[in-house]
């Protein structure tokens, strides 16, 4: 026989002689990147849900009351694609443990699909009993109102999912007149992992209030407190409920965004008159007109403690600045301005935004014979509107006079004053139809607005809106006094001597009593406005926030609450986490990426998977994709390798696209 024959009949021996399974072993599964969530319409599935959707991660919605809804069954779960078995979903939110009833075959699907793929469930809100791997909570636990309690995280969580934590979760506890939360705290049986525990309330030692039930060949995240979206403690754990869920491989990402915008720098603002109950100045103060108030401008030493607060702070301000009123101030006050040349001289210590060059109102010709104001007409009945000539002349100016000065200003970002040229309801119901264009003409490409009236990014022109959350430390006042007075007009009622507004205004509510002058700006407001902060900071928001100058000058009242926001911030984060601070067109940016990929999720146009220690995402063209993953990820590239992503909260993410000849996005996990 020749040499090749007696290979090949060597070869069949062996192969003969191989068991089956080893011969044609199955191939791994594909595990798609996307979350079933089974919602019974509570607070609970909706707070993950809504944790998923803001995040980016792509998940299918069974609501159990739906007529007609899918069966969810093994079809439902699993099928083969190319000859390989395929996971629908790599992870299942459901309400509880078994919401589907005793006995029923879509549970059983469920249990049989989690342990053939290693799929994770998490059981969004139920009761401590023996079913989920607790005692029940007449053996030494707890049911009952949790308002203000302290849980830690367990040396488990910290090492775990809920590492970029530093350990407390304090539970709110906003009103002492509403119960805010209620829960179990019990005892862990054989096969549970606490990952957060508290006190026993009237007892001895401590309970789970968040673990990991490991038994009959599944994992269940087991939640025995009742939550929503919106409260503390459910934000600070809901990045590791979805890390725990997706096994820390998934699409979507997730950081904590601050920005802060100090608006009208060089210009000085009006001040609040505490007899009139109004502003000076502005169109609604009647008989206010010149009463003589001082107005608000920063001094050299406000300057100067503006750049000392940063360094100390590790915090970047953004100067929106208005250069053409600073000069006007300087040839009204003998022709020196000593704050201007303070903030020149650390000019590099901040980032500068343009906001026109005398801050006019860029939208219709306002005729303010009437309060409200409204759109001035010409004679044929058609609104009169600020020209584009001399909406481009105000950011023009502006941009040069800094570039003249050398200041660090990018001329792609803009902030009109009071947001003007942008629709303003009720008056004018669309934007100044010359504003797009002079953007163009300025080369504008990210344009604040304010997030309380339009919280969606959106076109003018060729730029694109970039909403901004107003921080309710008033553009009006200088002193604590000045704020809680102004605050007390707006929030108390007509019987407390407030206006009223809080009584007949929906969206408001108001003070049990009139805040006390001398202490209320520091006790009531500063950790009411901080707490609303963190609380976007908290929700990967990057939206930024925006105040004025008058906030930094005379008593600096601005600062109580920046110091406060980010003092509770890295008393709750990590190092892992810290705060990203995004300057105007890195927060437009974000924004502009997120709708691009919503979109691609929702035209049913991504596809992603993993199999093995390989994850793949195809994304339309020119759509980028976010994804996490674990350290230690490396990206194909056409030859060879690369460290996947930046590190945030002991993972790798990034707004991932396919490299060089590639249709797809290409992960390495670590073994």
């Amino acid at each position: 026989m020749s040499r090749a024959a007696v290979a090949c009949v060597a070869a069949a021996l062996v192969s003969a002689a191989l068991p089956a399974s080893a011969a044609a072993a199955p191939p791994a599964p594909r595990i798609d990147l996307k979350v079933l969530v089974v919602d019974d319409g509570g607070s609970a599935v909706e707070a993950v849900t809504d944790e998923l959707k803001n995040t980016g991660v792509p998940y299918t919605e069974i609501e159990l009351g739906e007529y007609g809804r899918p069966v969810i069954d093994s079809a439902f779960l699993s099928d083969t694609v190319d000859g390989r078995p395929r996971a629908k979903y790599q992870g299942v939110v459901l309400p509880n443990e078994d919401p589907f009833g005793a006995g029923s075959a879509e549970m059983a699907a469920l249990v049989a699909y989690e342990k053939t793929y290693g799929i994770r469930q998490v059981d969004a809100y139920t009761w401590a009993h023996p079913g989920v791997g607790l005692d029940y909570t007449d053996s030494g636990g707890y049911s009952g109102v949790l308002d203000g309690a302290d849980a830690a995280l367990t040396p488990a969580g910290k090492a775990g999912p809920f590492g970029y934590l530093d350990g407390g979760v304090t539970f709110e506890d906003n009103s002492g007149l509403v119960p805010e939360s209620y829960g179990y705290i019990a005892r862990p049986r054989e096969g549970f992992t606490s990952y957060l525990d508290a006190p026993v309330t009237g007892g001895t030692g401590r309970g789970s209030l968040l673990g990991e039930y490991a038994h009959d060949g599944r994992r269940e995240l087991v939640v025995t407190f009742g939550y929503n979206q919106h409260q503390r403690q459910f934000r600070l754990l809901a990045r590791g409920i979805v890390e725990w869920l997706t096994q820390g491989v998934h699409l979507g990402q997730s950081r904590n965004y601050f920005s802060v915008h100090v608006d009208d720098v060089f210009a000085p603002d009006a001040r609040w008159d505490k007899q009139l109950n109004c502003t000076p100045g502005d169109f609604d103060c009647g008989d206010g007109e010149g009463a003589g108030t001082t107005p608000i401008r920063m001094t050299a030493a406000d300057a100067q403690y503006a750049a000392q607060w940063q360094r100390s702070s590790g915090f970047t301000l953004d100067m929106v600045y208005n250069a053409g009123s600073g000069e006007e101030w300087k040839a009204e006050h003998g022709g020196t301005d000593a704050l201007t040349a303070q903030l020149l001289a650390d000019r590099a210590q901040y980032r500068w935004i343009n906001h026109t060059y005398t801050h006019p109102f860029l939208g219709c010709v306002q005729d303010t014979s009437t309060v409200p104001w409204q759109c001035a007409k010409d004679a044929a009945g058609n609104t009169r509107w600020m020209s584009r000539a001399e909406i481009s002349a105000q950011i023009k100016d502006n941009h040069d006079w800094a570039v003249g000065k050398g200041l660090p200003v990018d001329r792609t970002e803009l902030v009109t004053g009071e947001h003007s040229g942008l629709k303003t309801l009720p008056q004018q119901p669309v934007d100044n139809p010359n504003l797009g264009p002079a953007l163009g003409d300025s080369r504008v490409k990210w344009t604040a607005s304010d997030n309380s009236r339009e919280p969606q990014q959106r076109a003018a022109g060729s730029a694109l809106t970039v909403p901004r959350h107003p921080m309710n430390v008033y553009y009006n006042v200088g002193t604590a006094a000045e704020m809680t007075d102004e605050y007390n007009w707006i929030y108390a009622s007509k019987e407390d001597g407030g206006s009223g507004v809080c009584s007949t205004n929906p969206a408001s509510t108001c003070l049990d009593e009139p805040l006390d002058e001398a202490t209320g700006y520091a006790t009531y407001i500063v950790p009411q406005e901080a707490r609303i902060a963190l609380g976007h900071v908290i929700g990967n928001d990057p939206r930024p926030h925006y105040v004025h100058q008058s906030n930094l000058a005379e008593e600096r009242i601005l600062y109580p609450v920046l110091d406060k926001v980010l003092a509770d911030y890295r008393g709750l984060f990590a190092d892992s986490a810290p705060v990203v601070n995004p300057r105007q067109r890195e927060a437009g940016a974000e924004l502009n990426r997120r709708t691009a990929w919503n979109k691609a999720l929702a035209d049913g146009k991504v596809t992603a998977y993993r199999i093995g220690t390989t994850v793949t995402v195809k994304a339309p063209s020119g759509v980028t994709a976010p994804v996490t993953a674990p350290e230690g990820t490396k990206k194909q590239l056409f030859l060879g390798t690369s460290a996947f992503g930046t590190a945030y909260a002991g993972q790798r993410s990034a707004w991932a696209a396919p490299e060089l000849f590639q249709s797809a996005v290409t992960l390495k996990l670590p073994a």
